[in-house]
């Protein structure tokens, strides 16, 4: 919309309040702090989704891969075949054995429950997600025969456990004695805490190399299941049909997919909920330049009379009057893109000014389950969520630009 010099310069006079307009204007100012508050609490909200998402998915996948193939009974035997067969599949970048048994770990008295977690020492010392998180001791220690083992911070903190003491694992596969089973307790060094960052795992987690898994466990050569890495996420389930079919009698193959099927369908529905919640605070604020629009016009009823007395078309008064209008959903937009980035930037003093002024725990890990207030902004949702705004704006300068241009300066002027 090309504007000519007499135009804009109607259109700066418009958009600055008159003799007698400060309500008009205070109306436009309103309006102007509304598509500011919509535009930057949908961006904030949409890049916090984006980013728990996104740590979510990281975390659950850089600690259990895209997937697992499952032995029957919580025992793969052959894993070796598997596992060789799973890395010559096209798509497939990685195949680790792992045992994962639910277990009670006992340390000064305390007792909680937890996930052991046996893993090859190589493939311990090559996880991001737990070598690039240790905050106490060191991963290197974790050798077959050592008795050493890693555990979580969160864990740390529930037994009171510390770096180099002795922590208990207590396993009800044990001896079998004329009174029953007797589990077994077999005592493990301390010898590296870690943060995963997601609280469920530094809660849980206790590493330690397959080897010593294996005897804990008795399961002899064998492994719990065999975690799969694919090339995308997404097409995990056709990667691996092909083993899924093969090796169908021997184990079952789960993806990301199925085994946090909840939480990240949960999290797709509270997205687009938001989504839509929010953008009613953009639909309010442009009702508000509506009604400051049809105000404005109604105060400027004169002056638009004289203006088409002079020579003006209707097509430039509908130019003015639009100008007007998405001046200020324009502004009110760049102002909360800027809002928006601000707030992301400082998110996390944010989140604990709040928590200390009110002195509630409003980011609680265990419910959260990260330990930190993630974002990631996706600049295709900025750029339709800006274009909303705007496009929302320039609908609502419509009805009041034609009601501007369709003025008769004969019955205004009449009794002038």
């Amino acid at each position: 919309m090309i504007l000519s010099r007499y135009e804009r310069m109607v259109a700066g006079r418009y958009l600055l309040p008159g003799k007698g307009e400060g309500f008009i204007f205070l109306v436009a100012s309103i309006s102007l702090f509304a598509v500011t508050l919509g535009v930057a609490a949908l961006i904030i909200v949409m890049s916090v989704m984006n980013g728990f998402r996104a740590e979510l998915f990281d975390k659950v996948v850089g600690l259990n891969g895209h997937a697992v193939i499952q032995g029957y009974g919580g025992r793969l035997e052959g894993w070796r075949v598997i596992a060789s067969e799973a890395q010559k599949t096209p798509g497939v970048v990685s195949a680790l054995p792992l045992i994962e048994q639910p277990l009670m770990a006992s340390y000064s008295g305390r007792v909680e429950g937890v996930l052991v977690r046996g893993m090859r020492t190589q493939d311990i010392l090559s996880n991001r997600s737990i070598k690039g998180n240790v905050v106490a001791g060191s991963l290197q220690s974790l050798q077959p025969g050592s008795d050493n083992v890693a555990i979580g911070v969160r864990l740390a903190e529930s037994l009171g456990a510390q770096l180099g003491g002795q922590i208990s694992l207590i396993s009800p596969q044990g001896r079998d004695t004329p009174f029953g089973t007797v589990p077994r307790i077999v005592s493990y060094t301390v010898s590296a805490i870690f943060e995963v960052g997601v609280y469920d795992y530094d809660k849980a987690f206790v590493i330690m190399p397959m080897e010593d898994a294996q005897t804990l466990l008795m399961l002899g050569d064998a492994v719990g299941m065999v975690e799969v890495k694919t090339v995308d996420a997404d097409k995990v389930g056709e990667i691996l049909a092909p083993l899924a079919q093969r090796f169908s009698s021997q184990a079952a193959v789960a993806d990301w997919r199925s085994m946090n099927s909840a939480l990240f369908e949960a999290l797709s529905v509270e997205r687009v909920a938001m989504f839509v919640i929010l953008s009613l605070i953009i639909l309010v604020a442009v009702f508000n330049i509506l009604s400051s629009l049809i105000m404005l016009v109604r105060a400027k009823t004169r002056d638009i009379a004289i203006l088409r007395t002079m020579g003006a078309s209707r097509n430039s008064l509908l130019r003015v009057f639009m100008t007007v209008g998405i001046t200020i959903g324009t502004l009110g937009t760049i102002a909360g893109l800027a809002l928006g980035a601000v707030a992301l930037y400082f998110r996390q003093p944010i989140v604990s000014f709040v928590q200390f002024v009110t002195g509630q725990n409003l980011w609680d890990p265990s419910i959260r389950f990260l330990t930190e207030l993630p974002a990631k902004t996706d600049p295709f949702e900025v750029l339709a969520v800006s274009f909303m705004s705007l496009g929302f704006s320039f609908l609502a300068t419509l009805y009041p630009a034609y009601k501007a241009a369709s003025t008769d300066p004969v019955q205004v002027l009449r009794y002038e």
